[in-house]
């Protein structure tokens, strides 16, 4: 099985409704699809490749000067890292070579930050055309999850984009990856490395990869769009497996509510069915989130409808 890959541009042709099925089908079978022909200029993601490569080789060569990594570099050698070590060191190095929004600290390419706001505003108008996309799949009216994310217009809904990049690990037999996981907001858009994989799908209780595709983003969908279709689109478990060669690059973006957003499933005129999620803040929900990220999302919905 492969995660299903979409032409984005054939929307706009003789080819619109197979298409909408297509993402109807990405949206309810996976959770997870591929967008190609997306409308992002491929110069541009060549030079997002380019200068977050870049940062990364600067905060590298900080990174691995610290005791920290020496030491622990030693312990490797030595055949004395545990599981334990391991994993707090690739959790380390995600957080060191990862940075969010627009922030940055320590040193990097002079033309990142506006290479990066050009990128993140291409990205942020692609979220509201698939969540359009998904509005009309469901038959809610016209910007009805962007709606909802920001209060009708009361609240900025968040968008954030985090960038990292995973060094080889030198132990595959002592630890996994990162932790499987849903996401808790909205719509997710993934432009992950082209040559090294690592990323999977819990599908069917089956693992499955998400093949590296040139140039596509992969799009998921977080609890809250689960909510809002009342249960249509799921939230899908995924993790990030540890490789013993290269380096891979993530740059996630988030389109989520706003915390004072008030979530709670959406109707349209032909629905009759019995709302299977509670109304709440999506502050509340994240309240929630933060303790239980790794575990089953279920309580974390009977948590939040307690509250």
């Amino acid at each position: 099985m492969a995660i299903p890959v979409i032409d984005f541009s054939k929307l706009e042709g003789k080819e619109r409704g197979e298409t909408l099925a297509r993402i109807a089908n990405g949206c309810e079978d996976w959770g997870f699809f591929q967008l190609v022909n997306h409308g992002i200029p491929v110069e541009l993601l060549e030079r997002v490749k380019k200068v977050c490569s870049e940062c990364y080789r600067l905060r590298a060569e900080d990174f691995k000067a610290s005791k920290t990594v020496q030491l622990l570099n030693k312990l490797v050698e030595e055949k004395k890292a545990t599981p334990l070590m391991l994993r707090a060191w690739i959790t380390w190095i995600g957080r060191m070579s990862s940075f969010s929004r627009m922030t940055t600290s320590g040193r990097a390419p002079p033309e990142f930050r506006e290479t990066m706001r050009e990128y993140r505003e291409e990205l942020r108008k692609l979220a509201e055309k698939v969540m359009e996309v998904m509005d009309e799949n469901l038959s809610f009216e016209k910007g009805s999850i962007k709606n909802a994310f920001s209060g009708n217009g009361e609240h900025q809904p968040f968008f954030g984009t985090k960038v990292s990049h995973y060094p080889p690990c030198p132990r595959l037999d002592l630890v996994n990856g990162l932790r499987a996981h849903t996401d808790a907001g909205g719509v997710i858009l993934l432009f992950q490395d082209d040559q090294v994989g690592g990323l999977q799908i819990l599908k069917d209780g089956q693992w499955i990869d998400v093949q590296p595709v040139a140039n596509a983003i992969v799009i998921n969908t977080g609890d809250q769009i689960e909510v809002l279709s009342n249960g249509r689109y799921k939230s899908v478990w995924h993790r990030v497996l540890t490789t013993s060669d290269g380096n891979r690059r993530s740059i996630a973006s988030f389109y989520n509510p706003s915390l004072k957003a008030t979530i709670a499933p959406g109707t349209n005129k032909d629905d009759s069915a019995t709302t299977l999620y509670p109304k709440y803040a999506f502050g509340d929900y994240m309240d929630v989130y933060v303790k239980q990220k790794f575990l089953a999302k279920e309580p974390r919905f009977a948590a939040v409808r307690a509250v």
